[in-house]
């Protein structure tokens, strides 16, 4: 079961998310000197949260200092505040809030969701290092915190989903809805996700109330994880580790994505997909689960993003 989210039962879960050491590309604006904060954390970090709290910190002084029109905002959404828990709840609820939906009140909800369950702050950083080494347009921790919709949206549902297992379910789906206005993102409380999760550009995705989200996956726009029809019961899809689902996707019924699985842009799934295939087309069908040049049994799709290499398997079209 994914380990991004808590049950009912679970009073604290999980250690911090591991991850490789892989140096992180360049982007602009430049990377920090090294002895500011490294490049990368350092291998079998024992304490990511607090070595990307620092990063995010860091990004955020440089940051306002170069554009003082932001100082403000970074200030108070960042500088501000002593941990990263409080400033994301801090920042969630502001986004989050409305006129009868108290910012005061949100703030207050994250951040006791978030002290009370190790294993969601561990999802956190998790989903934080996934944006920073997945998509080469991130180009800072903080900018993940602080503009990507599909990391806001996440841990926004992982708060529901502690509500909805605590029988809090009207305010659970209050936070849904307010999710889905401000963010354009629509996942259920009860759908359980795990940790080190993408949402790239994050517009248009659907994740319905049984389905289950492994960890290590990477998920583009307007994808739906839904249902067939008015079947109740458990009726969405369940998307194993390391799966990659490419724009417009669109998986439906209760049917199994492999660990490890492609599923190509704007395909219509109806069947389960094995580990370590891709599915394409509409209706989708399966392509061989065979490796490609320059891949290893390593090589997970919803991490190394590679969406095209499927296409020497069944096609020698060339432009």
């Amino acid at each position: 079961m994914p380990a991004g989210q808590p049950h009912a039962h679970e009073a604290a879960g999980g250690g911090a998310a591991n991850h490789s050491n892989h140096h992180l590309a360049a982007h602009s604006p430049p990377p920090l000197p090294a002895e500011v904060v490294p490049a990368y954390p350092p291998p079998e970090s024992e304490d990511d949260e607090t070595w990307v709290w620092t990063q995010i910190k860091a990004e955020a002084h440089r940051d306002a200092d170069a554009e003082p029109a932001l100082a403000s905002f970074l200030y108070a959404t960042v500088l501000s505040h002593p941990s990263l828990p409080r400033s994301l709840s801090f920042h969630l609820a502001n986004k989050l809030c409305s006129s009868t939906l108290l910012s005061t009140l949100l703030y207050d909800l994250f951040l006791a969701t978030l002290t009370a369950h190790p294993s969601l702050r561990a999802a956190v950083v998790a989903d934080l290092l996934a944006a920073r080494s997945r998509d080469p347009a991130c180009v800072g921790f903080s900018h993940c915190l602080l503009n990507y919709k599909g990391f806001l949206a996440i841990q926004a549902h992982r708060v529901a989903h502690v509500l909805w297992a605590q029988q809090r379910r009207p305010l659970a789906l209050a936070l849904q809805s307010r999710v889905a206005d401000v963010f354009a993102v629509d996942i259920h409380p009860a759908a359980v996700v795990g940790k080190g999760i993408l949402l790239d550009h994050a517009t248009g995705v659907v994740i319905g109330e049984t389905a289950v989200v492994g960890d290590n996956v990477s998920i583009l726009h307007h994808v739906t994880l839904g249902g067939t029809g008015k079947a109740v019961g458990d009726r969405h899809p369940k998307i194993g580790d390391g799966v990659l689902i490419g724009a417009g996707a669109t998986i439906l019924g209760n049917v199994k994505i492999g660990a490890g699985a492609k599923i190509g842009a704007g395909s219509v799934v109806l069947i389960d997909v094995p580990a370590r295939s891709t599915a394409v087309g509409n209706p989708a069908r399966l392509i061989g689960g065979k490796k490609t040049e320059g891949e290893n049994d390593e090589d997970m799709p919803g991490e190394s993003m590679d969406h095209t290499s499927f296409i020497r398997q069944w096609s020698d079209y060339t432009i």
